[in-house]
């Protein structure tokens, strides 16, 4: 696959190993909020550097349309190929490679939650999700209908800006997006982490309208300011699996 040589834009180089899982995100929006470190400190596990940039800490949701998931050298699953899936998440360092912590992930597919949750550890859950286009707009709906969990909603249309960009390095809009792993915690309480690899995001400035937002309800914050958008229209990307954090 061409894009595993694709890495003059990353922080470091991908894992040696085989990569195992294929998957392409599309019409996805990241939206990202300025908040106090210390609403994100208190969830981030121990062996976690919370990361910042300037000093400031971010969280960011980010809904996008899942496709083509697959296993390395298979065609696309059937009952995974296709569904809306949406994540809550700040940023993190650990041994030097900064990366992603998911607070959330809701998805419209039960295999999918599933697997997300047994599989990669994440804290996936299900949800009644819609998405729409319309004159280059997105409309993307989504309420959490988890056992267990609140019910929280998201209603929002998005659209591109501006003409397709590569971020520069050490901008704020390369230090949101361009990191290529996530972190995560197993079922004894150690520190996993996840690498994936994906060509630079070819970024466009972006304006949202959100209508609803509790995602962040249960973390305790409230979202109430503009936020930061950035729209992407599709990226391939690939993923390996979970490998235990050193604790050196």
């Amino acid at each position: 696959m061409r894009l595993i040589h694709d890495i003059d834009h990353r922080a470091y180089p991908p894992p040696d190993g085989v990569w195992l899982l294929r998957q392409t995100w599309s019409d996805l929006a990241f939206l990202h909020w300025q908040v106090p470190a210390a609403q994100l400190q208190r969830w981030i596990p121990a062996g976690l550097q919370l990361d910042t940039y300037d000093g400031a800490a971010w969280i960011g949701i980010v809904p996008f349309q899942m496709s083509d998931v697959s296993l390395r050298g298979l065609p696309a699953l059937p009952l995974l190929s296709y569904f809306p899936e949406m994540n809550v998440r700040t940023y993190v360092i650990a041994d030097g490679k900064p990366g992603v912590f998911f607070f959330s992930l809701d998805a419209g597919n039960p295999l999918a939650v599933l697997l997300g949750r047994r599989w990669y550890r994440l804290p996936y859950f299900n949800a009644e999700m819609t998405i729409t286009r319309e004159n280059g707009a997105v409309d993307y709906y989504s309420q959490r209908r988890h056992r267990g969990q609140p019910n929280v909603e998201f209603s929002a249309r998005y659209r591109a800006s501006s003409a397709i960009y590569a971020a520069a390095r050490g901008s704020l809009d390369h230090w949101l997006t361009e990191r290529y792993c996530l972190y995560t915690t197993g079922w004894g309480g150690e520190l996993l982490r996840g690498e994936i690899q994906h060509r630079q995001w070819e970024l466009q400035r972006g304006e949202a309208e959100i209508r609803t937002n509790t995602l962040t309800q249960p973390l305790g914050i409230e979202l109430t300011a503009a936020p930061l958008v950035h729209f992407v229209q599709r990226i391939q990307m690939i993923g390996w699996l979970l490998a235990r954090v050193s604790s050196s």
